[in-house]
């Protein structure tokens, strides 16, 4: 053992180990602000995201209000995936999951591309007053109140609304727009493409921004008109930020806004309004099925892991654009 302390190799790699070390914790104390900074980010992902993971503890368990938290996590009686298979065999499984897939799926179809449309469009736009003008009215409803957005949309879409009053000067009769099943998804694409249209766009409209000024001359010298520069010129400078962010809206395909959802359905509208968030909701919050519930959740966390990974795995395998 001593030779081997003293051996000559074995010396060199421990003082390499010890001023890797030593260097690492020189840029520590040199950056100390910045990763002081830095500590309240950590702190809240910490608490507010990680902690609370022991909580899926709870989807194997039957939760008990009798017991306390610490208490149903290690002392109650642990019953596997009993939960999970109440929710697969329950008559409402096939109608919610279809339900939250259908409605992202028209959010990734009509959603998703608004924003980088707007952003194209404004960025054509030579008048600062009136391309200043679109934004800031374009921003807006992403500010407002949930709560106030749905109660404009049911405003706007009642017997005596806005949008049935246009339609009845064009001799269309009045729709039930939230009372009418068939109705209900179309109201929460167009109204989700309203108030988030804005606010969607100022990543692309920085993208656009960063954009080399030469390409376009280059681009104007080869004869290219308005249409060829951003055909050949803006939208694959930006392409990079449309796959991040389309990767991103993929992991989230399972998760639809339960405020809105809540807000805006009724029981008539169930059959195509009803979806995973608004379930869980109700079996957990209303009828305190705390473990049926978690166990929904947990279901419902997995197919967006799933579906992130994927997406970024596909990404990585056809582009040069990936999140890791």
């Amino acid at each position: 053992m001593s030779s081997l302390k003293n051996n000559p190799a074995v010396l060199a790699g421990k003082q390499k180990a010890d001023s890797k070390h030593r260097r690492l914790w020189l840029k520590i104390v040199q950056r100390r602000y910045i990763y002081l900074m830095l500590l309240p980010v950590l702190l809240y992902f910490l608490v507010f995201h990680y902690f609370p993971m022991i909580g899926i503890l709870i989807a194997f368990k039957d939760y008990s209000v009798k017991y306390t938290f610490w208490e149903n996590i290690f002392h109650t009686p642990w019953v596997g995936f009993k939960h999970f298979i109440s929710f697969f065999e329950s008559f409402y499984f096939q109608r919610v999951f279809w339900n939250t897939v259908i409605i992202n799926l028209y959010g990734l179809i009509f959603t998703f591309p608004a924003p980088i449309l707007l952003a194209l469009l404004l960025n054509e736009v030579k008048n600062i007053r009136f391309k200043k003008t679109v934004q800031s009215i374009t921003y807006m409803p992403h500010f407002i109140s949930m709560v106030v957005i749905a109660g404009l949309v049911i405003d706007f879409t009642s017997s005596t609304g806005v949008i049935n009053t246009i339609l009845n000067l064009f001799g269309i009769e009045k729709i039930q727009f939230l009372i009418e099943p068939e109705w209900f998804r179309t109201v929460y694409i167009v109204s989700a493409i309203w108030q988030e249209i804005g606010w969607g766009s100022i990543i692309y409209l920085a993208a656009l921004a960063g954009i080399d000024a030469e390409l376009y001359e280059a681009a104007v010298i080869d004869g290219a008109g308005r249409w060829k520069q951003m055909t050949n010129v803006t939208i694959p400078c930006i392409t990079p930020t449309i796959i991040i962010l389309l990767i991103l809206k993929i992991g989230q395909m399972m998760n639809v806004g339960v405020e809105k959802i809540l807000l805006l359905y009724r029981p008539t509208t169930y059959e195509t309004a009803d979806v995973i968030s608004s379930y869980v909701y109700r079996r957990g919050m209303i009828e305190m099925q705390y473990s049926f519930s978690t166990a929904v959740g947990l279901f419902n966390s997995i197919i967006n892991f799933t579906l992130l990974v994927s997406a970024n795995q596909f990404s990585k395998k056809f582009s040069e654009t990936s999140l890791w």
